[in-house]
């Protein structure tokens, strides 16, 4: 405990030590360096900095493929980074804000909007502009500590923290109508996101204190990862929420050249480093919009660095490269329900769970029409065989490599399935078994339906991807690009994703 208490206090210097070794961090944009990215160097090693640290204390678009190595090779930083978006019916300034990680003010100071409720259908939006910085080149932590992966298999959430001072060992709010500890609410974030929990807990300790600090300030309390943009946004799960989004979007942005910007409190625009990996590209990105300016942003980075040894040690001492072995083959599986019955495409290739990342989704709805969010009367079933290791809060996750673990090998992850029914922990499920009744449980859904995913190595894997398409007895998904549009073919036939019951989306075994 004391021991603890000294660390904290001692992460001060530790973090201007660590800010000096941050390279790039004093640094602004060199249009020279983008127009010769050849001049860069072809490797990163991990920095000395950190190491010693760790000793001294504990439109139409092709189908993008992840390649989950690490570290990573240097990429080509692109010409620009300016990024444009084409609104459609029903968008808001303030979703397209949230899903691009940017601000409502920022939206409307670049595209020169004098009214954020006034948005057309089909209007251009301009993101983001030019950066003025690039970021630092230190790697923070590996790949598979950002993921919930195999390296947490026996990391345990409550025994982590429960020597340490702070409110974290005390503190439960309501989560989904169920009364929840604060150690119940990092598992439930690492399993619906696939993040890693130490990742989770340093963050909250850098922004709220919440692992030191008994009786934290109102504000970190309120909002203890420091998204204080969106005030109903508030209490932990909400803001875990968050910062497990925003740690989704710069981790799957590296990996897929997505994204290449960052933006701070006061709308400054940071340009990753070419020699990053997508577990540091989350990190930054996740500090990134509570951070008030770039030399924040900076020091933030280095006290990240710094908490996170302080509890849990090295991050690279276990790294787990590749995380995706070579030679993978994806798991048979057949439709989610009854072979008697014919179901709706309603949702092409779309993020596994939150805003961004891998098109790793696809949405089914049955042949009840109007029901609204009610609990449909018909079975989901089981597209595989495996155990389930999670069945609340809307979700079942389907282990299908027995281990009893979410973060290795092949899972399938089900979501919006009604509790009244909805399979037991712990059951052994052969493909074509009821696993319950879709309906809005669980997310974010205005109309009953079922969402399926898979994972693997705690790696959201798109449902298209070439290498391991997500194959459905016999259908195969393509996506267009865009979210929630796409198609299923099979023997020369195709469908197409609709919100509707129609011909052109009816899929039958």
């Amino acid at each position: 405990m004391t021991k603890f208490k000294v660390t904290i206090t001692f992460l001060g210097l530790l973090s201007m030590l660590f800010i000096a070794a941050l390279p790039g961090c004093r640094r602004e944009v060199s249009r020279g360096d983008i127009e010769n990215p050849s001049a860069r160097p072809t490797s990163t090693p991990k920095p000395a900095a950190l190491t010693a640290t760790a000793k001294a204390g504990p439109g139409s678009t092709p189908t993008i493929i992840i390649d989950t190595s690490t570290p990573t090779p240097t990429r080509a930083a692109p010409e620009t980074t300016a990024i444009f978006y084409t609104t459609h019916a029903g968008d808001t300034l303030s979703g397209i804000a949230m899903a691009f990680g940017t601000t409502v003010e920022s939206l409307m100071r670049i595209n020169g909007l004098a009214n954020a409720d006034q948005l057309a259908t089909g209007q251009q939006l301009r993101i983001s502009l030019e950066a003025q910085y690039t970021g630092p080149e230190m790697l923070l932590i590996p790949d598979n500590e950002l993921v919930y992966g195999p390296e947490y298999k026996d990391f345990d959430v409550v025994q982590a923290t429960a020597s340490l001072p702070g409110i974290f060992k005390d503190y439960s709010e309501d989560v989904l109508g169920v009364n929840m500890t604060a150690a119940e609410i990092v598992k439930l974030i690492a399993e619906q996101y696939s993040v890693g929990p130490r990742v989770l807990l340093a963050l909250l300790e850098l922004r709220g204190g919440w692992l030191s600090t008994p009786q934290p300030t109102a504000e970190q309390y309120a909002y203890p990862l420091g998204y204080t943009a969106l005030p109903h946004m508030n209490g932990l799960y909400h803001q875990l929420s968050l910062a497990a989004d925003a740690l989704n979007i710069g981790f799957y942005g590296w990996w897929m050249d997505s994204l290449w910007l960052v933006q701070t409190r006061d709308g400054t625009y940071i340009q990753f480093s070419t020699q990053l990996n997508g577990g540091t590209a989350g990190i930054q990105r996740a500090l990134a919009p509570a951070s008030a300016d770039y030399e924040s942003w900076c020091a933030d980075l280095s006290r990240f660095a710094s908490v996170y040894n302080s509890l849990f040690g090295n991050p690279f001492a276990s790294e787990i490269e590749p995380l995706i072995p070579d030679g993978l083959k994806a798991p048979e599986l057949i439709l989610p329900w009854p072979k008697d019955a014919t179901w709706y495409y309603t949702g092409g290739p779309h993020p596994g769970y939150g805003t961004q990342g891998p098109f790793a989704a696809l949405d089914f709805t049955t042949n009840e029409r109007n029901i609204g969010c009610a609990p449909s009367s018909q079975w989901a079933t089981a597209a595989a065989d495996g155990l389930v290791v999670h069945s609340r809060d809307g979700m079942v996750i389907q282990d299908l490599d027995g281990d009893g673990f979410v973060g290795t090998g092949w899972v399938m992850f089900y979501l919006h399935l009604a509790s009244d029914g909805r399979v037991q922990n712990g059951t052994m499920l052969k493909a074509g078994d009821n696993i319950g009744h879709p309906s809005c449980e669980g997310g974010v859904s205005n109309a009953t339906h079922l969402h399926i995913a898979r994972r693997y190595n705690g790696v959201w894997i798109a449902a298209d991807d070439p290498r391991w398409p997500m194959t459905l007895s016999g259908w195969t998904p393509a996506s267009t690009g865009e979210a929630y549009y796409g198609t299923l073919s099979r023997d020369g036939q195709t469908r197409t994703a609709c919100e509707c019951w129609e011909q052109i989306n009816a899929i039958s075994h």
